[in-house]
Parts: structure tokens; sequence; C-alpha cells
């Protein structure tokens, strides 16, 4: 692999570790955030002490040779023990037995991780071995050991975290799902990775020499499948947001037949921020969503209810449901209305009021899109099938209201 496959991977990590430090900040007691800023930190960690103009540098710089060696494999225990200890706070459980999961694998692992570097310097590695370190000295006492021992931790973790996320796969569904069928993509080439090193250094216990297997399989396997394991665990941490902002593009959309019918009203004003290229797509929906609520509070006083009523029963005896019916009873008021606006007549005092001043045909209209009840849209559906087609009549087959109020 050239170097920029090593700093490449590790950049990327670093910024997903930076992405996530004010949740670290806030949640650094819970153990679940901890674990995944751990596991995306390890992961870059190993990229970037795993690159060969890395590991020669940290070799010169403490003037031990190959002692960049047990550093990446530490760093890599790491990594195998936040994989395993992120699965067992994710997937929850009884406190008691989740904390005393977390803390056998910790201690699992601690051994582990304290061992490399002992057994490292008590054998004996003087060429300085850049790439091939596993095989070179695959059969060199307590170096062999050394490297059996991070590879079989690490193919453990992969075994362990790819079994429990398949079990867990199982009974959740959506985003989590999602996420955990990517994350046992990736605890596989990790597992790879480990299985692939350590073929390698089994050929150079019976003499064969398989270092191809190490130098040019295994690294990129690692690579992917640290970047595949990271997407995962993000993958149900994004994906709700990213279905909130589809949702809200949606409604945004659907809301257009009702918005340019009301902002063709003469006086009708706003709209730029609704419209800013740089908006996300909740905040459209929201301004949209306000200036229509704002707009069809100005055509208050000229709402007739009889209007609604008339296209009402008209398309329930067209075979309309009664929910279509209603609608389309609202937006053929609405445009009545509106087209009342038109003609720069003065508002009418209404005739039929409920108190307050308030008419017949605003009260209906206020009780059916009330903010949070999503009665916008179906309003906006039902403005869009009403539109003119081929002469008085919309697509629906409700006829057009005319185009000034009805008599009261």
């Amino acid at each position: 692999m050239r170097s920029s496959d090593y700093y490449v991977p590790s950049a990327f990590l670093a910024l997903v570790f930076v992405a996530k430090l004010p949740a670290l900040v806030r949640g650094r007691n819970n153990p679940l955030i901890r674990s995944v800023c751990a596991l995306v930190a390890t992961a870059g960690l190993c990229f970037f002490f795993g690159a060969p103009p890395t590991i020669s540098a940290v070799n010169e710089l403490t003037g031990i040779p190959n002692v960049s060696g047990p550093l990446v494999y530490m760093i890599m225990g790491v990594f195998d023990c936040s994989c395993l200890v992120l699965i067992v706070n994710w997937r929850g459980g009884p406190p008691d037995r989740v904390r005393r999961r977390t803390r056998q694998w910790i201690a699992v692992y601690a051994v582990a991780t304290v061992a490399l570097p002992v057994l490292f310097f008590l054998g004996e590695a003087p060429e300085e071995r850049l790439r091939d370190l596993d095989t070179y000295y695959a059969t060199t006492p307590y170096i062999r050991e050394m490297i059996v021992l991070y590879l079989g931790a690490h193919l453990l973790s992969a075994t362990v975290t790819t079994v429990l996320c398949l079990r867990w796969a199982r009974h959740v569904g959506g985003w989590l799902r999602a996420g955990l069928t990517v994350l046992v993509c990736g605890f596989v080439l990790n597992w790879a990775f480990g299985a692939t090193k350590l073929t390698a250094v089994v050929a150079a216990w019976l003499g064969g020499d398989l270092s191809a297997l190490s130098t040019g399989a295994a690294p990129p396997v690692a690579a992917v499948g640290a970047l595949v394991t990271a997407v995962g665990f993000l993958l149900p941490l994004v994906g709700p947001g990213l279905d909130d902002q589809a949702t809200a593009w949606t409604s945004y959309r659907r809301l257009a037949p009702l918005w340019r019918l009301l902002r063709t009203t003469p006086g009708e004003v706003g709209g730029p921020a609704g419209e800013s290229w740089w908006a996300s797509p909740r905040t459209r929906r929201t301004v949209r969503e306000t200036l229509i609520h704002d707009r069809l509070l100005t055509l208050g006083p000229r709402l007739d209810d009889g209007v609604r009523r008339r296209a009402r029963e008209l398309a329930a005896a067209e075979g309309a449901s009664a929910r279509d019916a209603e609608a389309a009873g609202l937006a053929a008021m609405v445009r009545a209305a509106v087209a009342d606006a038109g003609t720069g007549t003065a508002e009418p005092e209404p005739a039929a009021s409920l108190g307050w001043g308030v008419s017949a045909g605003a009260a209906a209209l206020t009780a059916a899109v009330r903010p949070g009840n999503g009665g916008l849209v179906p309003l906006a559906r039902a403005v869009g099938r009403s539109e003119p087609a081929g002469g008085g009549t919309g697509r629906a087959g409700v006829r057009r209201p005319p185009p000034v109020r009805s008599a009261r």
C-alpha cells in the first residue's frame, strides 16, 4: 500500500472524531459515547502509526528498531476492546450485567495490551522491518508470541462482535438494523484481516513464504474494514436526521400548490428566506408553513362557509372519501377567498359568526390546519387537484368555485 492509503483513512477518521467531540464533552459520563469516540480515535491512530513513514519515524525517534510494532498492536487492542464495549453498551440490558460484561472485556484486553510490549522487549528484533514484521519474526521467541497474541485478540473481537450484531439485527429495524448490517460487513473484513495475517504467520512456521498476504492483501482489507465499521456505527446516529430532512423536503414540495395560490394574492409579502438555496429542508418547510398560515389568517373575513359546504357535498357525491371531501371543500373556500381578494373589494362583515367576529368558514379552516396537525398538506393537495385543467373542472372532478364570493 502507498502511504496515502494509510493517511487518507486516518484523516477521515480524525474528522469524524472531531465532529463527535461536542457530544463527548456533553456526555463524558456516558459509556456509549466514550466507546464511540475511543473506537473512532483508535482506528485513526492505527492507520497513522501503521503507515511505513510513521513506523520509520517512531523507530528513529526512540532509537529502538521495530518498537512501532508493539505500539500499533497495542492501539489495535484498544480498538478491538472499544468495539466490544460499544456493542455491549449499545445493545443495553440490565445495568449490572452491562457493567459486568464491560469490565470483563476491558480486563481481558488490558492484560493482552500490557503483555504485548513485555513480550517485545523479552525477544530480539534488531533488524528494522517496516512492512513484514509479522512474517519476518514469526519464528523468533517472544516476538512470535507477541504476534500470535495481537492476532488472536483481534480475531476474538471480530468474531464476537459479528455474532452479537447478527443476533441483534434480527430483532430491530430501520436505521439501527441498517447500521448493524454494515457493522457485520466491517467486522467480517476485520476478521479477514486477522485471518490473512495469521495464515501468513503459520506459513512461515511451516517453512513457507506467504508474506505477500501479510504485506499486500491484509492492509487494504483493514483499511476498508475500519471505514465500513465507522460508517456502521454512524448510520443509526445520522440516519434519523436524514429521514427528518427528507420528510421536511417532501412536505415543503407538497405545499407548493397552496403556496402558489396564496403568493399570487395582491399585497403578499415575504418568502425569500423560505426559498434561499442555502436553507435546510426543515427551515424551508417551517418558513413556508408560517407564511401560508399568515396569509390564510388575512383571508379569514373572506372565507365563505357556504362555498366549503357545497364543494364538500359535491366531492362526496362524486365518491371522494370524507377526508378528501373535507379537503376539497376547504380548497374551494380558499380559492374563492383568494379570487375575492383579487377584486380589491373591501373585506365583508361575516354573516355567520361563531363569536368574536370569527366566521364559520375561518373556524373550520383554523381547525383543519392548526399548527402541528399536518392539515396543510391535504389542503395543498386538494388545491393542486382543483387547479384549472382544460376548463373549469379540476382533475378530481370538483368544479372550480366562482371567482367571486357567493352571496351570503
